[in-house]
């Protein structure tokens, strides 16, 4: 089985070092052939780091220019993932773009119009879809076990330090930024493109910062609404990230989402009709074991060499991807076309 040589750009995104981490826990799967960070700053502060430890640092223009390169993880600061992740798919090269992809529709649009002409891989970095518990209640949605689903409910919180709120201000939708993208992830899986989107912000002010760290999105459908709710302030945020979604004939929970190690799922909640008179009153739940998983993103990332390869196709289009980023950035407020035209 061949090798992907994969290189590494940018040590400043939350999730660059455990990224990075995985992908070295494969090296069957991949070879990473050098690291580039080019703000000196961050390259400083973080490459001591365990995970970067014995990896040749390259500008990006060196990394991009090796013919013998597959692929990049582009895991820079959220506010460079699409530029550097431009400048990859120009280079040829597959990527995984963390996320979310920027604040701007057209700078994504044109990255992704890039890659489609080239056949190239661009996987985003939705750690949840490769939750076990997301899988089996996506398979039970898309088989009608569930029936037709009306409703959709997730939270994605936690509690974070003043400078993480102070740095969340540089994005006009704070924690549903960071957060919310995940989350109208899950709800496009489950449900499709809403009709709207209504975001709702607030700031607590907590330690005096300005950011909208309190905020809920409201996606709205012919019969029925979903929402998305994210925080920055929750005791126990992570222990309490749950996946609701409710159709006629069944109820899934994931309630945790996560656990604190962010990696042991183990069960998750399901409901569905009994035979039964009166049965709106009566608890019908049974716990669903699911399978043992190695870690936070290794999934994915076996997932991404196996298409890097060409032995599979990514099973998240283009055209799903835009959808994901138009959702993302209506919840946050922006103004956003959700049915905008698909990449040429």
């Amino acid at each position: 089985m061949r090798k992907i040589k994969i290189g590494h750009l940018g040590l400043g995104h939350f999730h660059s070092e455990s990224k990075l981490e995985c992908v070295r826990r494969y090296p069957d799967l991949f070879e990473v052939v050098g690291l580039a960070e080019p703000d000196e700053e961050t390259y400083v502060t973080f490459s001591s780091h365990q995970p970067y430890q014995g990896l040749e640092r390259l500008s990006v223009e060196a990394l991009l220019s090796r013919d013998d390169l597959d692929a990049v993880l582009v895991e820079c600061d959220d506010w460079n993932l699409v530029p550097y992740g431009q400048m990859c798919v120009e280079a040829g090269k597959h990527i995984h773009l963390d996320k979310p992809a920027g604040e701007s529709i057209p700078d994504f649009e044109r990255l992704i119009a890039t890659a489609r002409a080239q056949g190239l891989v661009v996987q985003l970095g939705y750690m949840y879809r490769y939750n076990p518990g997301v899988v089996k209640c996506l398979e039970m949605v898309r088989n009608g076990e569930l029936g037709e689903i009306l409703q959709v409910d997730a939270v994605m919180s936690t509690e974070h330090p003043k400078w993480v709120r102070e740095w969340l201000q540089r994005y006009s939708g704070g924690t549903m930024h960071t957060f919310g993208c995940h989350l109208a992830d899950l709800v496009l899986l489950m449900q499709g493109m809403p009709d709207t989107i209504t975001a709702y912000k607030k700031m607590t002010l907590l330690e005096g910062v300005e950011v909208y760290d309190h905020d809920l999105a409201v996606f709205e459908y012919p019969r029925g609404v979903s929402t998305i709710r994210t925080s920055s302030f929750e005791v126990n945020g992570v222990g309490r990230r749950q996946l609701v979604v409710a159709g006629t004939e069944g109820t899934v929970e994931l309630k945790p989402l996560e656990t604190s190690d962010l990696a042991r799922f183990t069960h998750m909640t399901l409901a569905t009709k009994p035979d039964t008179r009166h049965r709106e009153y009566l608890d019908t739940k049974q716990t669903v074991e699911l399978p043992p998983v190695k870690g936070r993103y290794d999934a994915m990332m076996v997932d991404f060499a196996a298409m890097v390869r060409g032995e599979k196709e990514n099973p998240f289009t283009y055209e799903y991807e835009l959808r994901v980023q138009r959702a993302s950035l209506a919840a946050c407020g922006l103004e956003v076309d959700l049915r905008g035209a698909p990449p040429a």
